[in-house]
């Protein structure tokens, strides 16, 4: 079966039709989607302007979160549905050949009367046949099934996440999130506050790291108020000495 066509110029352009209209866009994931299952649907959120990498928002169906995906992870052709499997024809049952019943024993003949013996010789009776006790044969050892993963689902293999947390050199900082080779969150502003306490929490060459970039934005920030004072100074003066 050929690979899915991914998304095109022409598709993106749709998608932002009918986006900016308010109406949703459903596109589905190729095999070279990661962390979700090729075939399963989503629904286009936001496309961004510049079209590099992963920029392309979407929700997947029966989830609340989202993702970003670039075009060829995704597609507008809906994958065909398997076919169900035909059940197996049933062989025809074999009936019995009827048994014949059993034969009367054959009487046996009797004894010519002696001439001088006036008694009737007696008929003599079949000899009596030992029942046979039928033994029940033994039931099949039924064999244990195996375990089935709960739900009918293979566990997912575990993906690498790697956050990764940034400073400008004015003293921002930013944090981004990759779940395999996915970026699942772009540049988030994250404040000074934050990032100092959760430096406390982590091994003490990090947090070092960490508190010296913060304490160099400090002295940046102080620095920058001492010379907005000066200048604030000096403009106060002229102010009054043009008044007077």
């Amino acid at each position: 079966m050929a690979a899915p066509k991914s998304l095109s110029e022409q598709d993106l352009a749709a998608a932002r039709t009918e986006l900016s209209g308010g109406k949703p866009f459903t596109v589905w994931f190729t095999s070279a989607a990661v962390g979700v299952p090729a075939g399963g649907s989503a629904k286009v959120i936001s496309i961004d302007d510049m079209a590099e990498g992963d920029f392309i928002q979407v929700r997947p169906a029966g989830k609340r979160d989202t993702m970003f995906c670039s075009p060829s992870e995704l597609t507008r052709i809906r994958p065909a549905r398997k076919p169900a499997p035909q059940p197996a024809a049933r062989a025809p049952e074999r009936t019995a050949p009827e048994s014949e019943p059993p034969s009367p024993p054959s009487r046996p003949q009797q004894q010519p009367e002696p001439e001088s013996t006036p008694a009737v010789a007696q008929r003599q009776s079949p000899p009596a046949v030992p029942d046979r006790q039928s033994t029940p044969a033994p039931a099949a050892e039924r064999t244990p099934d195996r375990p089935r993963p709960a739900g009918g689902r293979t566990a997912a293999r575990p993906v690498e996440v790697t956050v990764t947390l940034s400073a400008t050199a004015e003293g921002e900082w930013t944090v981004e999130v990759m779940v395999g080779k996915k970026r699942t969150v772009r540049p988030t502003s994250v404040q000074p506050a934050d990032v100092a306490r959760a430096a406390r929490s982590l091994p003490p060459v990090v947090a070092e790291a960490i508190e010296a970039s913060l304490e160099a934005a400090r002295q940046r920030q102080l620095d920058r108020v001492e010379r907005l004072r000066t200048e604030l100074e000096a403009a106060q003066r002229a102010l009054q000495e043009l008044s007077s």
